[in-house]
C-alpha cells in the first residue's frame, strides 16, 4: 500500500505560484498512476491532474491546463504540483491519490494541504 504526505501549500495572492510536494512510500510505484485533487469549502472533491508514473504522460482538468504542471522525481518518489497565475476559485485543500494504471484510484485520502489566494 502506497503511503502518500502532501505539502507545499500555503496563502498566495493572486497571481502568485505554488508548488505542491506529495512525497510517496511503501512500496514501489512502477506501473502506478498518481493524481492530484481538490475540495474547496462545500464542494465536491474534484479531479485536477494526474501523471503516469512509468513514462511522464500527464492530463489535466480543463481549469488546470495551461497554469498547473504535474511533473514526478523518480528519484525520491515524489510528485509536483507547479501552480502559476493563481486565482482565487484555486482555494480549495489540495490532495494526491494514486492507483495501478487502469484501476480505481485508493479509497485513502491523506490530510491534503491547503492552498488559499487572496484576490
Amino acid at each position: 500500500q502506497v503511503q502518500l504526505v502532501e505539502s507545499g501549500g500555503g496563502f498566495m495572492q493572486a497571481g502568485g505560484s505554488l508548488r505542491l510536494a506529495c512525497a510517496a512510500s511503501g512500496r514501489t510505484l512502477s506501473g502506478y498512476v498518481m493524481g492530484w485533487f481538490r475540495q474547496a469549502p462545500g464542494k465536491e472533491r474534484e479531479f485536477v491532474a494526474r501523471i503516469s508514473w512509468s513514462d511522464g504522460i500527464a492530463y489535466y482538468a480543463d481549469f488546470a491546463k495551461g497554469r498547473f504542471t504535474i511533473s514526478r522525481d523518480n528519484a525520491n518518489n515524489t510528485v509536483y504540483l507547479q501552480m502559476n497565475n493563481l486565482k482565487p476559485e484555486d482555494t480549495a485543500v489540495y490532495y494526491c491519490n494514486s492507483g495501478p494504471a487502469g484501476s480505481p484510484w485508493s479509497p485513502n485520502w491523506g490530510q491534503g494541504t491547503q492552498v488559499t489566494v487572496s484576490s
